[in-house]
């Protein structure tokens, strides 16, 4: 977009198993370095001595938009439901690069239950959220070609897709991890589309009662809305998770014939990024006409 580059390999990698979530900010304290949160003069005047992570916005947001234990755990079950029919149908076969022994996701759960899932001990006492309704930890790298209009023609690429839209928003950073619900409704409006014309939604599954409260917010259709599962079944890789789910997302476009998605993700501290793509796969690489503008 910037004109600065016309090929660019965007992606990343996160070994969660070997290196924990919040582990720099966890070191960067032992070395001295002060707690972004606590030991801010500005963030202590805004939002005082309040307590501020995503298990308790998880709480907070199933507590607002009336989100029962049932209902997120009715949710889980169906992300890993969705993950598994996916695997045995060889739906991601083709996103996966084998290493190793390792050629298929280890993280769905098989055999679970409702009844399982009302054995375990929420995160806080009285609380909703349990393990079984947040994201895993996984290992992951991800990762996507993008391409200019330059880059197409002079490599005679044949695209998957076209950016119809993609950008950052931020909500209040104590709640974190409802930015996703603004984002969206700012892309929609930016890229001229309704939610009837996305055939596809990927939001990222951080907390279950994250994905129905944006769901519940929005009036978007729950067959839409991670078909084939997402990471309570499949984990969240932090740094690969946002190319994992483009390249989930497109795959099933093209199976579905589908042609526009939208992708979503809460992340850092209060924000969300939101890409809209528009598949070229139907139409075997030529760009469709289209209403929306690029954006």
């Amino acid at each position: 977009m910037s004109g600065t580059q016309d090929l660019v390999v965007a992606g990343g990698v996160q070994q969660m198993n070997l290196i924990p979530i919040s582990q720099a900010m966890i070191a960067g304290q032992a070395l001295g370095f002060r707690d972004p949160f606590r030991d801010s003069p500005g963030w202590r005047t805004r939002y005082g001595d309040q307590e501020v992570s995503q298990f308790r916005s998880a709480e907070m947001i199933a507590e607002k938009w009336q989100i029962s234990r049932l209902d997120m755990e009715r949710f889980a079950l169906a992300s890993n439901e969705r993950a598994i029919a996916a695997i045995d149908a060889g739906s991601f076969d083709a996103e996966i690069a084998a290493v190793g022994a390792f050629a298929r996701d280890e993280t769905p759960r098989r055999g679970t239950s409702l009844e399982k899932m009302a054995t375990l001990e929420p995160l806080q006492a009285g609380g909703r959220v349990t393990a079984a309704v947040a994201s895993q930890i996984a290992d992951c790298s991800a990762a996507l070609l993008v391409a200019s209009d330059r880059a197409v023609r002079e490599h005679r690429l044949v695209p998957r897709a076209r950016i119809v839209h993609l950008s950052v928003r931020a909500a209040d950073p104590v709640w974190m991890l409802t930015a996703p619900i603004p984002a969206t409704q700012y892309a929609l409006k930016k890229s001229g589309l309704r939610l009837e014309d996305i055939d596809l939604f990927e939001i990222n599954e951080a907390f279950a009662s994250v994905v129905l409260a944006w769901q519940r917010e929005l009036g978007v259709d729950p067959e839409k809305i991670n078909v084939n599962g997402g990471a309570i079944a499949l984990g969240h890789p932090l740094g690969a998770t946002g190319a994992r789910l483009m390249t989930s997302l497109l795959g099933e476009l093209e199976r579905r014939g589908g042609r526009y998605g939208l992708l979503t993700m809460c992340e850092g501290g209060g924000q969300a990024n939101v890409t809209i793509v528009e598949n070229l796969r139907p139409a075997q690489g030529t760009v469709p006409s289209s209403g929306a503008k690029n954006s």
